[in-house]
């Protein structure tokens, strides 16, 4: 992609005084490409459909790592002297840098030590044990593992790698953006996942740098709207279980926030839904694994469609470690959502033949059975009644009101059920 011929002009301008510049990105690029996967950039024709926007899709969660991570924690390793190298590294992080800075520094050959809080799940401790770190529990939260990791770096002298409010880290996570310039069309916006900031800093250098037209833009979950709140200077409430946990922070870094400001018009806040939402979609249509952070940047499309309805838009899908379990729940919802599985309470008379007449006329409809619930010892029932709960699987919304009609037409009073029976 051509740069423009004041390109150079921008990037002093906006930069001049910031802490990690294009020439630094420019120059952690050539550690980045000799070590890291270049994920492909390539045009989503079903999501562009879905939102409205001609949409481009950037795959980290194809790195060895399933995230973006490594590119900062590879550029932070290599530029250890011969010195720090041998007294080695420590973080903290329960997820996607911690995997990052243990898979490099093996590779390195230089000794990891990773604090995760307690509550880990033991399949994020073993995954990095896997790459060849050494992995430490200590305390409930990520703020008593940072606290651990910091007296770990004083008392064995090895080199804290910080997950994202470090220059070297920065730099390596805006290799994202030069490659999303070369490799794709002249974007009118690049969506971007917000935790702590080292990515959209990163790649807001670059893009500023590059292809000042660009517009970036960051997504925060509604939880967690640390950056917002340091844009903004407008406090708001912090915390709470959330789907995208790989940007649930309550603390931004100091150096991020500083160009973060300088660089980055507009942070998106989406709820939980749009988060799930977007997750189902990856799948469904790109048929890709995202991770609730990974799929910010569609769920800000989702949820604000008329900002970027007929752009062409860039989404960062930053990393793809997700709970199979969890994939599973977020399929079936949206299954819900869409009318496609059905919950009904039906209140009919306790005699033989009842359930067999209904059953038969749903079959009739072509509707699929998934769950019976059959009670009689509720006391809002009749006493020659019963309770029944029908969980069904349909074709589409209207299909479910045309069994719910059906059902109405047979004299049985209908009642519809929240998603996965939440009113029983």
């Amino acid at each position: 992609m051509t740069v423009p011929a004041t390109a150079l002009e921008v990037e002093k301008d906006l930069q001049g005084d910031l802490p990690v510049t294009l020439a630094d990105v420019e120059g952690a690029w050539p550690l980045v490409r000799a070590s890291v996967l270049r994920t492909p950039t390539l045009r989503a024709p079903r999501l562009s459909a879905f939102t409205g926007a001609e949409v481009y899709v950037k795959y980290e969660n194809l790195q060895a790592t399933a995230s973006f991570k490594e590119r900062g924690a590879l550029v932070k390793l290599s530029r250890l002297t011969p010195e720090e190298a041998r007294r080695g590294a420590v973080a903290m992080s329960a997820g996607n840098h911690a995997q990052a800075v243990a898979y490099h520094g093996t590779r390195l050959g230089i000794s990891t030590l990773i604090v995760m809080p307690e509550t880990t799940p033991q399949v994020k401790v073993a995954a990095t044990e896997a790459f060849g770190a050494e992995v430490v529990l200590f305390g409930e939260t990520v703020a008593d593992a940072y606290e651990e990791a910091e007296r770990i770096s004083k008392a064995q002298g090895r080199v804290f790698v910080h997950p994202y409010d470090d220059v070297d880290v920065i730099a390596g996570q805006g290799s994202v953006a030069l490659e999303m310039i070369e490799d794709g069309p002249a974007f009118d916006a690049v969506l971007v996942p917000i935790g702590g900031g080292g990515l959209i800093a990163g790649m807001a250098v670059a893009f500023a740098g590059r292809s000042p037209a660009t517009q970036v833009v960051g997504v925060e979950t509604q939880l967690y709207p640390a950056m917002w709140t340091a844009m903004t200077g407008e406090a708001r409430p912090c915390g709470g279980p959330t789907l995208a946990e790989g940007i649930a922070v309550r603390n931004v870094g100091e150096i991020t926030a500083q160009i973060v400001r300088r660089l980055v018009p507009h942070v998106v806040l989406v709820d939980e839904t749009a988060l799930e939402r977007a997750v189902n979609a990856f799948l469904m249509h790109q048929k890709t694994l995202a991770e609730g952070a990974g799929a910010a940047g569609l769920a800000a499309l989702i949820a604000e469609p008329e900002r970027f309805r007929g752009k062409t838009v860039g989404l960062v899908v930053s990393g793809g470690n997700i709970d199979p379990r969890m994939i599973a729940g977020i399929l079936l919802r949206e299954l819900e959502r869409e009318e496609r599985i059905v919950s009904f309470r039906l209140t009919i008379l306790d005699r033989p033949g009842m359930l067999g007449r209904i059953a038969t006329l749903l079959g009739k409809l072509g509707a699929n059975i998934l769950e019976v619930h059959h009670r009689r010892t509720f006391l809002d029932v009749p006493a020659k009644g019963t309770r029944l709960d029908l969980t069904v699987e349909t074709r589409d919304q209207a299909h479910a009101e045309l069994i719910q009609k059906a059902l109405e037409g047979e004299g049985l009073p209908v009642q519809r059920l929240g998603a996965g029976g939440a009113d029983w």
